[in-house]
């Protein structure tokens, strides 16, 4: 079990992942210097990395979730290769090791039959390995919490912060950026791969990195930030945590019902994301549970009550390959760049 601090200190970093220890710890109740060094603990063990992404608004990408049917003794390769793959956001071994879930990053328009360029796409069904597949646009992802002040990621991991606490954190965050995200100018890249390396990457260190002033620095996050160029994550290793069961749930939700329920569900704490997609099913959820009965206690007690869902299927992921911006080597979160991502073998 994750101790009750340092569950504390990863949901205010979820609240508010560039905030300073002082201020994470005047919000969880601990000194500055015990969240410096909890927060170093945990990334240097490889349970968590905070990361700083360009949202993928920015370029007209989609997402598509797809679900490849692969042969087993070939799946493993092919799993490796695509989450090796800038376009790929998410990848998962399931179904006992014979399925692949992963989330492409491709533009709208080129649609899933690959026209206009997209090489994934048109690559993917003749590979030796792959028996079927299916790919769905993700619609819609549920990211509003409940509460205002909360968080929409993965909290299932111990005892968080209250209301009052996290609007000592995010109080003074500026309103979302109405309209899309403006593009980052080219003079942004050293910047943007410093925060991909480590998201809480200091100011002076960033000066460092880009040979800009600290001032400049400042102003140029702030720019990014205030624009939603610039968003950031907060990958974890939920296995480390204590919770080895995720699933992925592909429900069947009435249309009336679909906006209701995906919010519900999505403010759930074992609920790592809620969308809505195409296709088959019209709601996908994953799910992280400590083991098979708490898994049958999520299904049973919270997600059974809920009215509109005539369906559902479950796939268990046997193996997380990768994160948002993260590999997964030797159970450790590694940056794609690290020599740890360079492993012939993801484990």
């Amino acid at each position: 079990m994750l101790p009750p601090t340092d569950a504390r200190i990863l949901h205010a970093l979820q609240c508010a992942p560039r905030a300073s220890f002082r201020r994470i710890g005047e919000a969880v109740g601990v000194s500055e210097q015990t969240v410096a060094r909890r927060y170093q603990a945990l990334r240097r063990d490889g349970v968590l990395r905070v990361v700083g992404l360009v949202d993928p608004a920015v370029h007209g990408r989609a997402q598509w979730v797809a679900r490849i049917r692969c042969r087993p003794d070939r799946v493993e390769p092919l799993a490796e290769s695509l989450a090796r793959r800038p376009d790929i956001a998410y990848a998962n071994l399931s179904s006992g090791g014979s399925e692949i879930i992963c989330t492409i990053r491709a533009p709208f328009d080129t649609g899933p039959d690959g026209r206009g360029g997209d090489a994934l796409l048109r690559r993917l069904p003749r590979s030796a390995a792959v028996l079927d597949i299916t790919i769905d646009l993700l619609i819609h992802p549920f990211l509003e919490p409940t509460d205002p002040a909360g968080t929409p990621d993965w909290t299932g991991y111990g005892p968080g912060l209250t209301p009052e606490e996290r609007l000592r954190l995010t109080g003074d965050r500026p309103p979302p950026p109405a309209g899309s995200p403006r593009a980052p100018a080219d003079e942004d890249a050293p910047l943007l791969a410093a925060l991909a390396e480590d998201g809480r990457t200091t100011h002076t260190r960033l000066a460092e990195r880009t040979g800009w002033s600290v001032a400049r620095v400042t102003r140029r996050l702030a720019a990014l930030e205030s624009s939603g160029t610039l968003v950031y994550d907060v990958d974890l290793l939920p296995e480390r945590l204590g919770h080895h069961l995720n699933a992925t749930l592909w429900l069947r939700v009435a249309p009336a019902r679909l906006r209701a329920v995906g919010r519900e569900l999505a403010a759930h704490p074992e609920v790592a994301f809620a969308g809505a997609i195409s296709g088959r099913h019209n709601l996908m959820l994953s799910v992280i549970c400590r083991d098979p009965e708490d898994f049958y206690h999520y299904l049973t007690t919270r997600l059974a009550p809920l009215p509109g869902i005539d369906a559902y299927e479950v796939s268990i992921r046997v193996r997380r390959l990768k994160q948002a911006a993260s590999l997964i080597a030797h159970g450790r979160l590694v940056h794609p760049g690290s020599p740890a991502s360079r492993d012939p073998g993801l484990r």
